[in-house]
């Protein structure tokens, strides 16, 4: 990684000058300040108290010294107040293409993971009802984190927990008969009311979520792309008395109290604001007893080293308390919980509704349908989980430059045009050196960014990084196309050029990839 070679320079030059930090580098927005930046010497006059502008004239003096600079920097300036850039050869770059076309589909992966043991657990929608838009915001995103930190390094699960228990159950049950209790309601209620005769609410509530996962949220997750290493039922950690023994090994640490007929957790001494009720006062188990359950066989049965849940922004009001279980079963810092924004799906610039109790709500199978899984996957991933996703139906169904996701597929599939006419998908990388265009050498660069994307991405969770860079990377691939004709009279430069988008083929796909999206050969 060019990033990271780079990282190890700037540090051996600190450790000449007896400073000791980390090294942050960062892409300028404009080509004329670099490949690659740091501020570290305004930081570092800071705390000693120096001109920055001299701090970066030093340590580029001492980076400059050493041997692999050389061929691997074509220059370092050093500008106000106190920034150095970093301008990388062609000689460098050239090597970078070498080196895609030797890993091919494993270019991008990393070794940081060190094989630990991670649970991504996602989606995890009441078996309520089919799979709605909104549920299934944390299906693409779960997946994908999964992917890149199996890139990574990382040995990863991935989790689905059926939440088929409780009071939820029973309403679902009276909801099947279709008694003054219901709540309900829809053609899936219809067709459990023809297909269950058992009438006990809340057994008629179980065969229903048994049906509504096995039939139509299993179905849907298939043809979402998705495959589940595990599906965690919460009625069987509670038979399987793996509820019960969280909750004793929290009572044996003197950390549940009773009040009104109920049981609490002493979740306020783990940075809560209150107490939580874990058994209420008509005996059922409340969700935080089920998520201590299902921890607690995540951490001391699975020994995962970390886990991430992946939840709605409604559920925000609940993660201090989880975390205050975990924190008291002895796990501390393993969780990490990641809150998903909503799905507003608009079409003809109207907002489309969904609400399962009522009836009305756009099901995944029925976005899947409307605009195909590569479209829904690009578009669900593009936003920031922490911000609102409006979904374009209309744009989504675009067949043009307009849709990102043709844009990033055309570029694929006219790459693919071009090895077949040339039979060049096979070619051996030769005359790299003759890549010296512009066009060329930034190619290059942003296929060189894809390890960079993985790793940061693998280290705060942020996938929309996947779909942006993909539009970046088709976007100067396109640039490259118009400005440089790849078949030329000069038959070495048309082999070089050649080598350059069988990289460029390799790096798309292995982008793709990640986010589970295909990479068409034809258009």
């Amino acid at each position: 990684m060019i990033r990271h070679e780079l990282q190890k320079l700037i540090l051996t030059a600190l450790k000449e000058e007896n400073f000791t930090r980390g090294v942050s580098l960062s892409i300028p927005l404009t080509a004329a300040h670099g490949d690659y930046a740091t501020s570290l010497a305004l930081s570092l006059a800071k705390k000693t108290r120096q001109d920055p502008l001299e701090v970066a004239q030093r340590l580029r003096s001492q980076i400059l010294k050493f041997k692999p600079t050389t061929g691997f920097l074509e220059k370092i300036e050093v500008a106000p107040p106190g920034f150095i850039n970093f301008f990388l050869s062609p000689s460098c770059l050239q090597k970078e293409v070498e080196q895609i076309l030797k890993e091919k589909e494993r270019y991008g992966s990393l070794k940081t993971g060190r094989s630990q043991k991670v649970q991504i657990e996602f989606i995890s929608a009441n078996p309520t009802g089919p799979l709605t838009v909104g549920n299934a915001r944390g299906g693409f995103w779960g997946d994908v984190l999964g992917n890149v930190l199996q890139r990574v390094g990382f040995k990863v699960e991935k989790a689905y927990y059926i939440n088929d228990y409780g009071m939820q159950v029973l309403t679902l049950g009276h909801s099947v008969l279709k008694d003054d209790q219901a709540k309900y309601k829809g053609d899936y209620i219809d067709w459990l009311n023809q297909k269950i005769e058992e009438k006990d609410p809340y057994r008629a509530g179980e065969m229903a979520a048994r049906l509504i996962i096995d039939e139509l949220i299993k179905k849907t997750v298939t043809k979402m792309g998705i495959k589940y290493d595990e599906w965690i039922s919460e009625t069987w950690l509670h038979q399987s008395k793996r509820v019960e023994k969280a909750l004793a090994l929290l009572k044996k640490k003197n950390l549940v109290y009773e009040k009104d007929g109920a049981s609490w957790f002493k979740s306020s001494q783990f940075g809560d604001q209150r107490d939580r009720v874990i058994i209420k006062k008509d005996d059922w188990k409340t969700y935080l007893a089920g998520d201590a359950g299902l921890h607690f066989y995540k951490f001391t049965e699975k020994k995962f080293t970390k886990v991430i849940n992946i939840w709605g922004a409604d559920h925000y009001g609940d993660v201090p308390g989880l975390q205050a279980v975990v924190e008291a079963l002895g796990h501390k810092g393993k969780l990490e919980i990641i809150l998903l924004q909503f799905v507003t799906l608009i079409e003809k610039g109207k907002e489309l509704k969904m609400s399962k109790r009522s009836g009305v709500y756009v099901t995944m199978d029925e976005l899947l349908r409307m605009v195909g899984l590569d479209v829904a996957r690009f578009f669900f991933l593009q936003k920031s989980a922490d911000t609102h996703l409006n979904f374009d139906v209309d744009l989504a169904r675009e067949q043009s430059e307009k849709n990102p996701v043709y844009y990033v597929q055309y570029a694929q599939a006219r790459i693919c045009s071009i090895l077949r006419k040339t039979k060049a998908q096979k070619l051996v990388p030769k005359h790299l050196r003759l890549l010296n265009h512009s066009a060329e050498l930034a190619l290059i660069k942003q296929l060189a960014r894809l390890p960079e994307i993985v790793q940061d991405t693998s280290q705060d969770y942020q996938v929309q990084r996947l779909p942006q860079y993909a539009l970046d990377l088709a976007a100067s691939f396109h640039h490259f196309y118009r400005d440089c004709r790849v078949i030329e009279q000069d038959h070495d430069l048309t082999q070089a050029r050649l080598s350059l988008i069988l990289a460029a083929q390799t790096v798309l796909k292995n982008t793709l990839d990640l986010m589970g999206i295909s990479a068409p050969e034809k258009m």
